[in-house]
């Protein structure tokens, strides 16, 4: 595809680069006379205000996999999709009532250090190494292989050269300067985030009314795919597996949101750097009422794309141009790439900035975490227990290059990935109930193991996978079954806490374990703020359920 960059756009887009790499360096400098620290360099020096928090927080979440992946999933499913969002929102705010107090009086750098106070080193040590494997060759690689076809795609460049240029440009400051310089930048990528995105959903709506606007472009859509509004999909639908009906709002779907904001690195590190608890936990609301948005986005565009390849009037109004690289629904994540094109000179940058802001605030936060965690969890553990901070932070700077040089090398060969964002759900899904199921356990019952969480852990994959895959030959009626992930995600959950639950009860017969966490109702109180801040978030999603059930 010919770019359609005309020379205000790329104006705009290097304004964007030189703005945020020039805040990432500024953030990052050594205050004279201070050796940057592991406080600094891994959680802010615990500086964050709530404002940074939630931006952070966003920015960290909103990556390829949304801007690409979601309105691929739009384009082929329609707004039910919107559920990650919209749940994420509640999730947030359970998060930072029942989960916050207790990471925060801990005083963590990392969730894995969590389980060391809780359970032991050994299990620490397991999660780990797993988190590392899974945000290098699964979190850091598809953001590099999806952001690369989306400059292939927009612009042409080769995707083994749109990997290298997000590798740099995220490593350009992220390396140097640690969350302190990410946390700081997004502040700013969100605004780009953000303005882009409604702009390419202001375009896309109203090319959809033929010019009468976003009001009339939504009447439209809705009109001309209203089966794409429904929020909870029957069996008939072709989408059904991917979101089961009401085990979207029961099931799967919770564990999927508190695996992912409550016990995820790189994106509870923003909270664990906050100045205070109350800061975080404002920062937390920030990021709820941002999620109710981010289906606006997100999703909309890729509605609104599905109709407009479908609209004959719409594709000769659109010309030639409108032709080329459409997405289907076997190449949904073309959807969104295919609607930049159409932007005007000058908001085709600020689009593309978008999309950029998007995926190497994304990269920048993964890097921070993976380092955070090989640094403090293996490196300080057993390889240089007395490292001084000098070597620390500069181990936290090798180990995210080593990080980012795998990620670039395994990227290309993903390949024709389809609906990119349900894959990584999918296959996060095998191992994010155990994992859930050990932080449940461990903060919430006190008579929780060590040897009954090891135990539930690995007991959880072969269950993940019973409900997920039967063995060539095998009837999957006879013995195996074969749910949608979501449903079985929710259903491994709860045979893990059972699993886990049994064995602790046997082993210490009923007693308290020695390092269960005491729970009082003083810990989980909250401001007034929040509060009444949480209300409004559920009500307005009470009536947007309500109004697309």
């Amino acid at each position: 595809m010919t770019s359609g960059f005309h020379i205000w756009d790329y104006i705009v887009f290097i304004a964007y680069a030189i703005l945020i790499l020039g805040v990432g360096l500024w953030v990052s400098r050594d205050k004279k006379g201070h050796q940057k620290n592991a406080e600094d360099y891994f959680l802010a020096s615990k500086s964050l205000p709530w404002w940074a928090i939630g931006a952070s927080l966003i920015a960290a979440n909103i990556s390829a996999e949304q801007f690409i992946g979601m309105s691929g999933s739009g384009f082929a499913s329609g707004l039910a999709i919107a559920s990650y969002e919209w749940m994420a929102a509640i999730t947030l705010i359970i998060v930072g009532k029942y989960f916050l107090p207790i990471f925060i009086d801990k005083g963590l750098y990392t969730i894995p250090e969590f389980v060391e106070k809780r359970y032991s080193t050994n299990l620490k040590t397991i999660l780990a190494v797993f988190w590392i494997a899974l945000y290098v060759f699964v979190n850091l690689t598809t953001v590099l292989y999806l952001g690369s076809l989306a400059l292939e795609t927009i612009i042409g460049i080769p995707l083994i050269y749109g990997v290298i240029g997000l590798a740099l440009f995220a490593a350009a400051y992220s390396l140097y300067g640690g969350l302190s310089a990410v946390a700081w930048t997004d502040v700013i990528q969100v605004v780009f985030l953000v303005l882009g995105g409604l702009v390419t959903t202001y375009l896309a709506l109203n090319t959809v009314s033929e010019g009468h606007g976003v009001i009339s472009g939504l009447r439209t859509v809705f009109e001309a795919v209203p089966e794409r509004f429904e929020m909870i999909l029957d069996e008939s639908n072709p989408e059904y597996r991917n979101l089961p009906g009401l085990g979207v709002l029961v099931g799967g779907m919770w564990v999927a949101n508190l695996y992912y904001w409550g016990f995820n690195q790189y994106i509870i590190q923003r909270t664990l750097a906050a100045k205070s608890l109350k800061e975080a936990q404002k920062g937390i609301l920030l990021a709820a009422f941002l999620k109710l948005v981010i289906p606006l986005i997100v999703v909309i565009p890729g509605i609104a794309a599905y109709v407009m390849i479908n609209d004959p009037e719409i594709m000769a109004r659109l010309g030639v141009i409108a032709q080329e690289n459409l997405p289907s629904l076997e190449q949904a994540d073309k959807a969104y790439p295919w609607l930049l094109q159409f932007l005007p000179t000058g908001l085709k940058g600020v689009a593309f900035a978008a999309l950029a802001a998007a995926i190497v605030s994304s990269l920048a936060s993964m890097l921070n975490s993976t380092s955070t965690i090989f640094t403090m969890d293996i490196y300080k553990q057993y390889i240089n227990k007395k490292a001084s901070d000098k070597a620390t932070v500069n181990m936290g700077r090798l180990s995210a290059f080593i990080a980012l040089v795998i990620a670039c090398i395994m990227a290309p060969l993903l390949g024709n990935l389809d609906q990119a964002f349900q894959f990584i759900q999918e296959y996060t899904g095998v191992v994010s109930p155990g994992i859930l199921a050990v932080f449940l356990l461990g903060l919430f019952w006190k008579k929780t193991t060590n040897q009954g969480a090891i135990v539930g852990a690995l007991t959880s994959i072969p269950i993940a996978m019973y409900f997920k895959v039967a063995p060539k030959g095998w009837s999957t009626s006879a013995f195996f079954v074969d749910v949608p992930f979501m449903d079985q995600m929710g259903y491994t959950l709860l045979l893990t806490m059972g699993v886990i639950a049994l064995y602790s009860y046997l082993q210490h017969r009923g007693a308290d374990d020695d390092k269960g966490i005491p729970i009082t109702k003083a810990l989980f109180k909250t401001s007034p703020l929040f509060n009444i801040g949480s209300f409004v978030v559920l009500i307005i999603l009470t009536v947007l359920y309500a109004l697309f059930w």
